[in-house]
């Protein structure tokens, strides 16, 4: 599973939705399939294992966003971290009393099926180090400034296809705060020009020079999607 996939965001966005009485069941679960396909937890499909999920007292879910050296919204146990690593993230189910870590791989079916297996995986607790919207933020405004700065230095500048951004709207679900869409859809825009960026015709000292500016700016994303993502628990603030 690509690390740049949907799955984990939209399940987290819209299961919270779905928890915090702003979205049915039924709507969650179409616009996970609607955008990444059908969905399997195992073997079970997504919407039975979601209601099973609440009955057992599911209340939230976590968005994990990690890379290597950079285990962003993930705390064991090592298993689940280096699963959730190798896909480049994970959704966390939060319970009273223990969490589930949920990675996705591809779902391929003889020649024509496509589509998304979650495979359930034990999960320590909710990290106490994520950041705020507000703080997300700010992060994203400092690596933003200096790696403008860095790369205006640069020649050969990243070139990218504006049609190839269409799909990167970084949308989040009903209930979320203004201010965790506005900051959830730049970043989600951000990291799809790191992903498109084309470095073809730099010496390697340019690419060098890049490379240190842009790994700073790919962990203020990580981090302002996440705490976009779980921006519907905390406490209404003016944007």
């Amino acid at each position: 599973m690509r690390p740049e996939s949907p799955i984990s965001a939209i399940l987290v966005a819209w299961g919270n939705a779905w928890l915090s009485g702003h979205a049915g069941l039924d709507e969650a679960a179409d616009r996970v399939e609607n955008t990444c396909g059908p969905t399997v937890v195992d073997e079970m499909p997504l919407r039975a294992y979601l209601a099973g999920l609440r009955a057992d007292g599911l209340h939230e879910f976590r968005l994990a966003l990690p890379a290597p050296g950079d285990p962003l919204g993930l705390s064991g146990p090592p298993a689940f971290n280096s699963a959730a690593v190798d896909a480049g993230q994970a959704a966390i189910a939060v319970f009273p009393d223990r969490r589930l870590g949920l990675v996705p791989s591809p779902d391929l079916r003889g020649s024509s099926y496509v589509g998304v297996r979650l495979t359930v995986h034990d999960s320590g607790p909710v990290r106490p180090d994520l950041p705020s919207v507000a703080e997300a933020e700010q992060q994203l405004s400092v690596a933003m400034r200096a790696a403008t700065e860095a790369l205006s230095s640069v020649d050969g500048p990243a070139q990218v296809r504006p049609d190839r951004l269409a799909h990167a709207d970084g949308a989040l679900a009903p209930g979320y705060p203004a201010r965790a869409h506005r900051i959830c859809a730049l970043a989600t825009r951000l990291a799809a020009v790191l992903r498109l960026a084309d470095e073809r015709g730099l010496t390697s000292g340019q690419i060098a020079a890049r490379g240190t500016a842009l790994r700073d700016l790919d962990h203020s994303i990580r981090r302002a999607i996440v705490a976009a993502h779980h921006a519907i628990f905390e406490p209404v603030r003016n944007p």
